[in-house]
């Protein structure tokens, strides 16, 4: 058998311990009468990054939703940084959404997008602490954004605003953090920037990733294991365990060839496999 887990195949046997950062055990996830997943269990060890792949409508984003309490499982259960999931949320858990440029005519500036990671859940008048602006200049240095940190968002690139909102994600030092799509529009040198920004954290934090991404190849190199969700089931494995074509035809139920191209894997076959995916949905 394959060192692959496929949906049923074997349950794990490992002893989870209260340092892990997300722990799902037995989770389905329906919507609309069509079941997206089931039987998925998943642990997220300190300072692993595992992507999450699959097509277009697989449960990629309901995913990340159900572990910020934003959507309800099936069955199953999910525990974050030792604590059930609920809609209140936990600030220990950063999110980092995919990139969509801000209104040209926004008017706070790259600093202040930051600032409300750092004050944003206080309620009250939003009065300046000395403090908050000393971890917000730590902050922007960290995404190394001092450059246009005091430039209207409106007016910053999509990579520029982008390596602003991982600033907001890692405000309160995350040991979970979520990515839901972080790359897309994003040219390949601030591809490079932001998944070297995630993977820094991670690495000096001891934070668990989860990362959903239509293409592996900007993460390849910092990916520990790989959730690969379609045709309503899943594999999870190390990479070369996943990315292979009698895995992947297996879990698609039909021929799809993971082929080498230029230092970049390529699938070919697989529905969605040519869509850009620029698009976002808020349910998957």
């Amino acid at each position: 058998m394959d060192a692959a887990e496929h949906r049923g195949a074997r349950r794990s046997t490992r002893v989870v311990t209260p340092g892990e950062p997300l722990v799902i055990t037995s989770a389905t996830l329906r919507r609309d009468g069509r079941e997206l997943w089931s039987g998925l269990d998943l642990t997220v060890a300190p300072g692993e990054l595992i992507a999450v792949l699959g097509p277009s409508g697989a449960g990629k984003t309901t995913l990340l939703r159900a572990i910020l309490g934003l959507d309800r499982l099936s069955a199953g259960r999910i525990v974050a940084l030792g604590e059930p999931v609920h809609r209140a949320g936990n600030r220990h858990i950063g999110y980092i959404p995919q990139q969509r440029p801000l209104p040209r005519d926004t008017s706070m500036r790259g600093r202040d997008l930051v600032a409300l990671g750092v004050n944003g859940h206080r309620f009250g008048p939003p009065w300046p602490r000395r403090g908050d602006r000393a971890r917000v200049d730590e902050l922007v240095a960290a995404v190394g954004a001092e450059r246009f940190a005091d430039r209207p968002v409106g007016e910053l690139s999509g990579g520029e605003q982008q390596r602003l909102r991982v600033g907001q994600a890692l405000a309160d030092d995350p040991r979970l953090l979520l990515c839901d799509e972080p790359l897309t529009s994003l040219d390949l040198a601030n591809q490079q920037a932001v998944v070297g920004l995630i993977d820094r954290h991670r690495r000096e934090t001891g934070a668990g990733v989860l990362l959903v991404t239509h293409d592996i190849n900007p993460v390849l190199s910092a990916v520990d294991r790989i959730l690969y969700l379609a045709n309503g089931a899943f594999t999870l494995g190390v990479p070369d365990d996943v990315l292979n074509s009698r895995v992947l035809s297996d879990l698609y139920q039909a021929p799809v060839h993971v082929l080498r191209a230029g230092g970049r894997l390529v699938v070919v076959g697989a529905p969605d496999a040519e869509e850009s995916h620029h698009h976002h949905e808020a349910h998957e």
